[in-house]
């Protein structure tokens, strides 16, 4: 009997899978022209040259650097990858629950359609104020394998961490018992790409400023809203499920609450 109930859960998740990467072939976000928020209009534009706050980003980078081959340098490594499922990977301890296509099918979709309309919305306005990243005007290592990709993408604002508090503003609103975690989490997201050398701080703080802009203009999306509810469902069935690893997490509970610079 017990077999029977698992072939045809099985069944039913294959065809909502089915369901879900037909809607995910189609590469549409939640807002259009109109509706989304002018980056380049909201937040500051980076520290001018030869500013106390330009020589703060850069008296950072050169302090972090010896951070190469400590805990916070591979959590920063850990970081790197942004794909959904890689992102529901990061934040499975803050949220205490297992968040993969598999087991929450609908919040991966959400956070694709989110990532497509963010790293649009990011390379636009990094290109508006194409300040070159920390490592290009000061010597030291960085947490990545260097590219031209990387190089010719500028720093401010940072990418990842837009997309990393979006993430966590997101999985905040729908398990609020979590929040604080969930948003500490978030904040370390961004903060280490200050660790891995790739962006200055000023760059992650405008990236969370855009996050919160973006989380905010998405809201008064119809469609956003509705699959938002449906990916609270499987948030909120994935916590009572627990979380599979817990104890890989004491070391991520060690980090994520001390600033690294």
């Amino acid at each position: 009997m017990r077999s029977a109930i698992a072939l045809a859960a099985a069944a039913a998740l294959s065809l909502a899978c089915a369901a879900i990467a037909q809607e995910q072939a189609r590469p549409s976000g939640y807002l259009d022209a109109q509706t989304l928020p002018r980056a380049a209009d909201i937040l500051p534009p980076p520290p001018a040259e030869g500013t106390p706050r330009d020589a703060a980003d850069r008296a950072v980078f050169q302090a972090t650097r010896a951070l190469e081959g400590s805990p916070r340098w591979a959590l920063a490594q850990n970081d790197v990858p942004t794909a959904p499922a890689a992102m529901m990977e990061n934040f499975a301890c803050a949220l205490g629950a297992d968040l993969s296509p598999q087991t929450a099918p609908r919040l991966n979709l959400l956070m694709s359609k989110v990532g497509l309309q963010l790293g649009a919305q990011v390379a636009a306005v990094k290109d508006v104020f194409k300040r070159p990243r920390p490592y290009l005007r000061d010597e030291g290592a960085i947490c990545v394998d260097r590219s031209r990709e990387l190089d010719e993408s500028p720093d401010y604002p940072s990418g990842h961490a837009t997309w990393g508090f979006a993430n966590a503003l997101i999985l905040a609103e729908m398990a609020p018992e979590r929040s604080t975690e969930i948003l500490a989490r978030g904040r370390a997201f961004g903060e280490s790409r200050v660790v891995c050398g790739v962006h200055s701080p000023s760059a992650v703080e405008a990236g969370r400023t855009n996050a919160a802009a973006l989380v905010a203009a998405l809201h008064a999306s119809p469609d956003f809203r509705a699959d938002f509810e449906a990916a609270r469902a499987e948030v909120v069935a994935a916590r009572a499920r627990g979380l599979a690893e817990a104890g890989a997490c004491a070391a991520e509970a060690e980090l994520v609450p001390k600033a690294p610079y």
